[in-house]
Protein backbone atom coordinates (compact mmCIF):
# COMPACT_ATOMS: atom_id res chain seq x y z
CA UNK A 1 0.00 0.00 0.00
CA UNK A 2 3.08 2.50 0.64
CA UNK A 3 3.71 2.25 -3.27
CA UNK A 4 0.02 3.12 -4.19
CA UNK A 5 -1.12 6.78 -5.03
CA UNK A 6 -4.01 7.83 -3.19
CA UNK A 7 -7.28 8.55 -4.43
CA UNK A 8 -8.64 11.91 -3.37
CA UNK A 9 -12.62 12.69 -3.52
CA UNK A 10 -12.53 17.49 -3.94
CA UNK A 11 -15.49 19.42 -3.33
CA UNK A 12 -15.59 22.19 -6.13
CA UNK A 13 -17.91 25.23 -6.02
CA UNK A 14 -21.81 24.88 -6.29
CA UNK A 15 -21.85 28.33 -8.27
CA UNK A 16 -19.07 30.69 -6.64
CA UNK A 17 -15.62 30.05 -7.59
CA UNK A 18 -14.15 31.73 -4.49
CA UNK A 19 -15.92 28.70 -2.32
CA UNK A 20 -13.02 26.75 -3.23
CA UNK A 21 -10.98 25.66 -0.52
CA UNK A 22 -6.64 26.22 -0.17
CA UNK A 23 -6.35 22.74 0.79
CA UNK A 24 -8.26 21.57 -2.63
CA UNK A 25 -6.70 24.33 -5.17
CA UNK A 26 -3.71 22.71 -3.70
CA UNK A 27 -4.45 19.07 -4.18
CA UNK A 28 -5.41 19.59 -7.55
CA UNK A 29 -2.15 21.61 -8.48
CA UNK A 30 -0.48 18.71 -7.24
CA UNK A 31 -1.56 15.28 -8.05
CA UNK A 32 -1.23 13.75 -11.14
CA UNK A 33 -4.70 13.13 -12.59
CA UNK A 34 -7.95 15.13 -12.44
CA UNK A 35 -11.23 12.35 -12.91
CA UNK A 36 -13.49 15.23 -13.64
CA UNK A 37 -17.25 14.47 -14.21
CA UNK A 38 -17.21 16.87 -17.32
CA UNK A 39 -14.11 18.00 -18.68
CA UNK A 40 -14.91 20.93 -20.07
CA UNK A 41 -17.76 21.79 -17.55
CA UNK A 42 -14.33 21.60 -15.30
CA UNK A 43 -11.59 23.64 -17.51
CA UNK A 44 -12.99 26.84 -16.30
CA UNK A 45 -12.14 26.12 -12.67
CA UNK A 46 -8.82 24.77 -13.24
CA UNK A 47 -8.10 27.77 -15.29
CA UNK A 48 -9.51 30.41 -12.87
CA UNK A 49 -7.03 28.70 -10.25
CA UNK A 50 -4.26 28.08 -13.03
CA UNK A 51 -4.32 24.52 -12.23
CA UNK A 52 -3.12 22.57 -15.41
CA UNK A 53 -3.02 19.05 -13.58
CA UNK A 54 -4.41 16.69 -16.98
CA UNK A 55 -7.68 15.82 -16.54
CA UNK A 56 -9.64 12.77 -17.66
CA UNK A 57 -13.41 11.94 -17.93
CA UNK A 58 -15.34 9.92 -15.51
CA UNK A 59 -18.74 10.27 -15.55
CA UNK A 60 -21.67 8.04 -14.72
CA UNK A 61 -22.50 6.59 -18.35
CA UNK A 62 -18.38 4.76 -18.22
CA UNK A 63 -17.67 5.10 -14.88
CA UNK A 64 -17.49 1.45 -14.08
CA UNK A 65 -14.52 1.71 -16.37
CA UNK A 66 -12.84 4.34 -15.81
CA UNK A 67 -12.73 3.43 -12.51
CA UNK A 68 -10.75 0.36 -13.84
CA UNK A 69 -8.29 2.31 -15.44
CA UNK A 70 -7.62 5.34 -12.69
CA UNK A 71 -7.13 2.35 -9.91
CA UNK A 72 -4.20 0.48 -11.88
CA UNK A 73 -2.33 4.01 -12.49
CA UNK A 74 -2.57 4.33 -8.23
CA UNK A 75 -1.79 0.80 -7.62
CA UNK A 76 1.98 2.31 -10.26
CA UNK A 77 1.89 5.52 -7.91
CA UNK A 78 -0.17 8.16 -9.23
CA UNK A 79 -2.38 10.51 -7.11
CA UNK A 80 -5.53 11.15 -8.50
CA UNK A 81 -8.45 14.01 -7.50
CA UNK A 82 -11.77 13.21 -8.03
CA UNK A 83 -13.93 15.70 -8.69
CA UNK A 84 -17.71 16.36 -9.67
CA UNK A 85 -18.87 19.77 -12.30
CA UNK A 86 -20.08 21.34 -8.63
CA UNK A 87 -20.13 20.05 -5.13
CA UNK A 88 -18.74 17.10 -3.24
CA UNK A 89 -18.74 14.20 -5.54
CA UNK A 90 -20.65 10.47 -5.04
CA UNK A 91 -23.54 13.27 -3.50
CA UNK A 92 -25.84 12.47 -6.77
CA UNK A 93 -22.99 12.45 -8.81
CA UNK A 94 -20.03 9.61 -10.11
CA UNK A 95 -17.56 8.23 -8.08
CA UNK A 96 -19.04 5.43 -6.18
CA UNK A 97 -17.78 2.63 -8.03
CA UNK A 98 -14.28 4.45 -7.89
CA UNK A 99 -14.47 4.46 -4.23
CA UNK A 100 -15.46 0.97 -3.46
CA UNK A 101 -12.56 -0.01 -5.72
CA UNK A 102 -10.14 1.90 -3.95
CA UNK A 103 -11.32 0.72 -0.72
CA UNK A 104 -10.91 -3.20 -2.24
CA UNK A 105 -7.67 -2.73 -3.52
CA UNK A 106 -6.51 -0.72 0.03
CA UNK A 107 -5.75 2.49 -1.51
CA UNK A 108 -5.98 5.23 0.39
CA UNK A 109 -9.16 7.02 0.11
CA UNK A 110 -8.56 11.24 1.05
CA UNK A 111 -11.85 13.45 1.43
CA UNK A 112 -11.61 17.13 0.94
CA UNK A 113 -14.77 19.13 2.34
CA UNK A 114 -15.98 21.47 0.65
CA UNK A 115 -19.51 22.71 -0.78
CA UNK A 116 -22.58 20.52 -1.10
CA UNK A 117 -26.14 21.87 -2.34
CA UNK A 118 -28.31 20.11 0.17
CA UNK A 119 -26.10 21.59 3.53
CA UNK A 120 -25.95 24.96 1.89
CA UNK A 121 -30.01 24.72 1.13
CA UNK A 122 -30.77 23.22 4.86
CA UNK A 123 -28.58 25.97 6.87
CA UNK A 124 -30.52 28.61 5.43
CA UNK A 125 -34.24 27.35 5.35
CA UNK A 126 -35.39 27.06 8.84
CA UNK A 127 -36.47 24.55 8.96
CA UNK A 128 -35.10 21.96 11.66
CA UNK A 129 -31.77 20.52 10.52
CA UNK A 130 -30.27 18.62 13.22
CA UNK A 131 -32.14 15.65 11.83
CA UNK A 132 -32.34 15.13 8.40
CA UNK A 133 -33.04 12.44 5.41
CA UNK A 134 -31.26 13.04 2.16
CA UNK A 135 -33.36 12.06 -0.86
CA UNK A 136 -31.24 13.20 -3.68
CA UNK A 137 -33.48 13.12 -7.13
CA UNK A 138 -36.87 11.75 -6.90
CA UNK A 139 -37.81 9.45 -10.07
CA UNK A 140 -38.81 10.81 -13.27
CA UNK A 141 -41.82 9.08 -14.04
CA UNK A 142 -44.94 9.73 -12.30
CA UNK A 143 -46.06 6.81 -10.39
CA UNK A 144 -42.45 6.17 -9.57
CA UNK A 145 -41.84 9.35 -8.03
CA UNK A 146 -45.71 9.40 -6.02
CA UNK A 147 -44.39 5.55 -4.64
CA UNK A 148 -41.02 7.14 -2.97
CA UNK A 149 -43.21 9.84 -1.86
CA UNK A 150 -45.73 8.35 -0.15
CA UNK A 151 -43.32 5.97 1.17
CA UNK A 152 -41.84 9.58 3.06
CA UNK A 153 -45.17 10.58 4.10
CA UNK A 154 -44.29 10.09 7.97
CA UNK A 155 -41.20 10.61 7.86
CA UNK A 156 -40.54 12.58 11.11
CA UNK A 157 -37.00 14.76 9.50
CA UNK A 158 -36.66 17.13 7.22
CA UNK A 159 -36.38 15.83 3.71
CA UNK A 160 -34.16 16.98 1.39
CA UNK A 161 -34.48 16.68 -2.66
CA UNK A 162 -32.47 17.58 -5.48
CA UNK A 163 -34.87 18.07 -8.64
CA UNK A 164 -34.36 19.45 -12.33
CA UNK A 165 -35.91 22.44 -13.11
CA UNK A 166 -38.55 21.01 -15.68
CA UNK A 167 -39.72 19.13 -12.97
CA UNK A 168 -39.67 20.90 -10.26
CA UNK A 169 -43.94 21.46 -10.62
CA UNK A 170 -44.18 18.59 -10.85
CA UNK A 171 -42.57 17.43 -8.13
CA UNK A 172 -43.87 19.88 -5.56
CA UNK A 173 -48.06 19.36 -6.99
CA UNK A 174 -47.20 15.55 -6.19
CA UNK A 175 -45.46 16.48 -2.66
CA UNK A 176 -48.46 18.26 -2.32
CA UNK A 177 -50.99 16.25 -3.02
CA UNK A 178 -48.99 13.72 -0.86
CA UNK A 179 -48.04 15.74 2.44
CA UNK A 180 -50.87 17.87 2.49
CA UNK A 181 -50.57 21.80 1.05
CA UNK A 182 -49.76 22.58 4.95
CA UNK A 183 -47.12 21.45 5.17
CA UNK A 184 -44.08 23.47 5.26
CA UNK A 185 -41.72 24.10 2.38
CA UNK A 186 -38.24 25.76 1.29
CA UNK A 187 -37.07 25.93 -2.44
CA UNK A 188 -33.67 26.93 -3.13
CA UNK A 189 -32.97 27.76 -6.46
CA UNK A 190 -28.99 29.05 -7.90
CA UNK A 191 -27.41 28.72 -4.39
CA UNK A 192 -24.27 31.49 -4.29
CA UNK A 193 -24.88 32.14 -7.47
CA UNK A 194 -26.43 35.60 -9.02
CA UNK A 195 -29.64 34.88 -9.25
CA UNK A 196 -29.86 33.10 -5.71
CA UNK A 197 -33.25 32.68 -4.73
CA UNK A 198 -35.39 30.75 -1.63
CA UNK A 199 -38.99 30.33 -1.31
CA UNK A 200 -40.22 29.80 2.12
CA UNK A 201 -44.32 28.75 2.84
CA UNK A 202 -46.53 26.30 2.92
CA UNK A 203 -46.59 23.47 -0.12
CA UNK A 204 -49.30 25.27 -1.46
CA UNK A 205 -48.07 28.65 -1.35
CA UNK A 206 -44.47 27.53 -2.85
CA UNK A 207 -45.93 25.39 -5.61
CA UNK A 208 -48.32 28.95 -6.77
CA UNK A 209 -44.89 30.89 -6.83
CA UNK A 210 -43.26 28.79 -8.83
CA UNK A 211 -46.17 27.82 -11.33
CA UNK A 212 -46.73 31.84 -11.76
CA UNK A 213 -43.03 32.40 -11.76
CA UNK A 214 -40.84 30.86 -14.80
CA UNK A 215 -37.87 31.76 -13.68
CA UNK A 216 -38.27 29.79 -10.19
CA UNK A 217 -38.33 26.78 -12.80
CA UNK A 218 -34.74 27.40 -13.94
CA UNK A 219 -31.34 26.31 -12.53
CA UNK A 220 -30.41 23.78 -9.86
CA UNK A 221 -32.95 23.57 -7.96
CA UNK A 222 -33.22 22.14 -3.92
CA UNK A 223 -36.46 21.33 -2.50
CA UNK A 224 -36.23 20.91 1.86
CA UNK A 225 -39.38 19.70 2.97
CA UNK A 226 -40.42 19.79 6.87
CA UNK A 227 -40.82 16.79 8.57
CA UNK A 228 -43.89 14.52 10.00
CA UNK A 229 -45.02 16.02 12.79
CA UNK A 230 -48.80 14.22 14.00
CA UNK A 231 -50.11 17.22 16.29
CA UNK A 232 -49.62 19.16 13.36
CA UNK A 233 -51.37 17.31 11.13
CA UNK A 234 -55.21 18.11 12.03
CA UNK A 235 -58.31 16.36 10.59
CA UNK A 236 -61.84 18.42 11.30
CA UNK A 237 -63.79 17.75 13.99
CA UNK A 238 -66.68 16.80 12.46
CA UNK A 239 -64.29 13.90 10.47
CA UNK A 240 -62.93 12.73 13.67
CA UNK A 241 -66.72 12.43 14.95
CA UNK A 242 -67.75 10.15 12.23
CA UNK A 243 -64.52 7.95 12.79
CA UNK A 244 -65.12 7.80 16.44
CA UNK A 245 -68.94 7.03 16.02
CA UNK A 246 -67.69 4.28 13.26
CA UNK A 247 -65.08 2.35 15.61
CA UNK A 248 -67.22 1.59 18.29
CA UNK A 249 -68.93 -0.74 16.03
CA UNK A 250 -66.57 -1.62 12.94
CA UNK A 251 -63.30 -2.99 12.73
CA UNK A 252 -60.87 0.01 12.59
CA UNK A 253 -59.83 -1.19 8.80
CA UNK A 254 -63.95 -0.73 8.21
CA UNK A 255 -64.14 2.78 10.10
CA UNK A 256 -61.09 4.35 8.29
CA UNK A 257 -62.67 3.05 4.91
CA UNK A 258 -65.88 4.01 5.55
CA UNK A 259 -64.73 7.54 7.12
CA UNK A 260 -62.53 8.29 4.17
CA UNK A 261 -65.60 7.58 1.89
CA UNK A 262 -67.76 9.89 3.55
CA UNK A 263 -65.71 12.66 4.78
CA UNK A 264 -63.07 12.68 1.63
CA UNK A 265 -60.07 12.00 4.37
CA UNK A 266 -57.13 10.19 3.61
CA UNK A 267 -57.07 7.01 4.92
CA UNK A 268 -53.33 7.15 5.64
CA UNK A 269 -53.98 10.20 7.53
CA UNK A 270 -57.15 8.53 9.61
CA UNK A 271 -54.70 5.09 10.11
CA UNK A 272 -52.31 7.63 11.38
CA UNK A 273 -54.29 9.75 13.76
CA UNK A 274 -55.82 6.01 15.50
CA UNK A 275 -51.83 4.93 15.86
CA UNK A 276 -51.32 8.31 17.40
CA UNK A 277 -54.21 7.95 19.93
CA UNK A 278 -54.44 4.78 20.55
CA UNK A 279 -55.46 3.98 23.86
Amino acid sequence: MDNFGRLYIVATPIGNLQDMTFRAVDVLRNVDIIAAEDTRHSARLLQHYQIVTPMVSHHQHKERESSLALIEQIREGKSVALISDAGTPLISDPGYHLVTAARQAGIAVVPLPGANAAITALSASGLPCDHFCFEGFLAAKTGARERRLHALQYEPRSLVFYEAPHRILASLQDMQAVFGPERECVVARELTKQFETFLFGTLAEVTQQVAQDTQQQRGEIVVIIKGYNSREQSLSVATLHVLEVLKADLSAKQAIALTAKLTGAKKNTLYKWLLDHKE
